[in-house]
């Protein structure tokens, strides 16, 4: 009986190589998507930070994932009723994807020059 994995081969007409780094782009917007808006502050920034990196492991290809919130961008609370939430310009995402051979590493960080927080391939390897 085949697998869930090589059942699903046959849905994607393209190579091992570019499903790797569409699987790497699902993640990273999974992360976007997800979280942006999540309460933060300097007490829960690194659950925060765990519970992302937790939540992409579980997800079909993932080899690794490293999370990083921006410190210098948490401001103090400055009354009972104020909190911080989480912009993309505070996200630095690594993902790290394998496919058999393939290993893509994609990373989403703000990038001052755009303006943005992009979303780009950092590096494919095959092993």
């Amino acid at each position: 009986m085949a697998t869930r994995d090589e059942l699903a081969v046959e849905y994607f007409k393209c190579t091992k190589r570019e499903r790797a780094v569409f699987e790497a782009g699902i993640k990273l917007g999974t992360v976007y998507h997800q979280f942006i808006g999540t309460p933060v502050s300097a007490s829960n920034v690194r659950s925060l930070e765990k519970a992302i990196e937790e939540g992409v492991k579980v997800q079909p290809f993932v080899d690794d994932v490293e999370v990083r919130i921006d410190r210098k961008s948490l401001r103090k609370k400055r009354n009972e009723f104020d909190y911080q939430s989480l912009t993309g310009a505070m996200l630095d995402v690594r993902v790290g994807i394998r496919i058999e051979e393939i290993f893509v590493v994609a990373r989403m960080r703000y990038v001052e020059e755009l303006n943005y927080p992009l979303m780009f391939v950092e590096r494919i390897s095959e092993s």
